[in-house]
């Protein structure tokens, strides 16, 4: 029987997947914060994250292909640097308190990307392809692929959380342009992770129970925020909720690694 944690925890995770996969991202972070804040184990985190991960960036990538608002080109370069990168990240495991305080910065950026889409220079459109992409050294994107795919397995997210504000501020792509290039990126990124993790631990970790449960559930959730991101774009109110969320479980797991 499922304890009243059990039960939060899977309700929070449903509700990190809908939020996230409406602006592009799978929600790592978000459930890293989640699991924080029930202090799930730290070696259990990146594991968890990255299977539920690789779930939503599925469906989300679906999403927004179909709408044309992929760019492969692009994509294909950044996976090139990202995927052997996020290989070693994923196989390097930090100690715990170096984790929590490096997981609850990510927290925190990601808040900051989160409260601020939708104000200038983070504004949505209704259309992928109201502004023209710009040129861009596909050289650069493969030194961003491999910052960003270390970064991807080291923490267990997927890199989107760094990689969509890096495109919309550099003017490099539209926010529904970056969502959907974004997600993509995710989607390669956390297998190789999940599999640098597996090599080096050789899945010898006792993952709960309920984690099958729990990638249904942000399977069914990630689909809806996908599809409602992808069609309509986000609403302000909940990413600015959410963002507070993060920033008190990126405050408890700094502290939690500090000590």
């Amino acid at each position: 029987m499922p304890s009243n944690d059990d039960i939060l925890l899977t309700m929070l995770l449903a509700l990190m997947a809908l939020l996230y996969s409406s602006v592009g991202h799978a929600g790592s972070s978000g459930y890293q914060a989640a699991m924080g804040l029930f202090d799930v184990p730290s070696e259990m985190m990146k594991p968890i994250a990255l299977f539920l991960n690789i779930v939503v960036a599925s469906i989300g990538t679906w999403q927004f292909a179909r709408r044309d608002s992929v760019d492969w080109r692009r994509l294909l370069w950044l996976v090139a640097g990202s995927i052997p990168a996020a290989l070693v990240g994923g196989y390097l495991t930090l100690k715990p308190g170096w984790y929590y305080v490096l997981v609850g910065i990510v927290l925190w950026i990601a808040a900051v990307r989160l409260w601020f889409v939708g104000l200038p220079g983070f504004k949505q459109q209704n259309s992928a392809s109201e502004t023209p992409q710009p040129r861009l050294d596909y050289r650069l994107l493969l030194l961003v692929g491999i910052v960003l795919g270390f970064l991807s397995g080291l923490t267990g997210t997927g890199g989107g959380i760094f990689l969509t504000p890096l495109l919309v501020l550099c003017g490099w792509s539209t926010p529904r342009q970056a969502a959907g290039l974004s997600v993509a990126f995710i989607l390669a990124n956390s297998p190789a992770g999940l599999i640098g993790w597996w090599h080096k631990t050789g899945g010898n970790v006792a993952l709960p129970a309920l984690l099958p449960w729990w990638m249904v559930l942000v399977g069914v959730f990630g689909w809806l925020g996908s599809w409602f991101g992808s069609k309509y774009g986000s609403p302000v109110v909940l990413r600015r909720l959410l963002a507070l969320v993060l920033i008190i479980a990126g405050a408890k797991m700094v502290m939690q690694g500090l000590k």
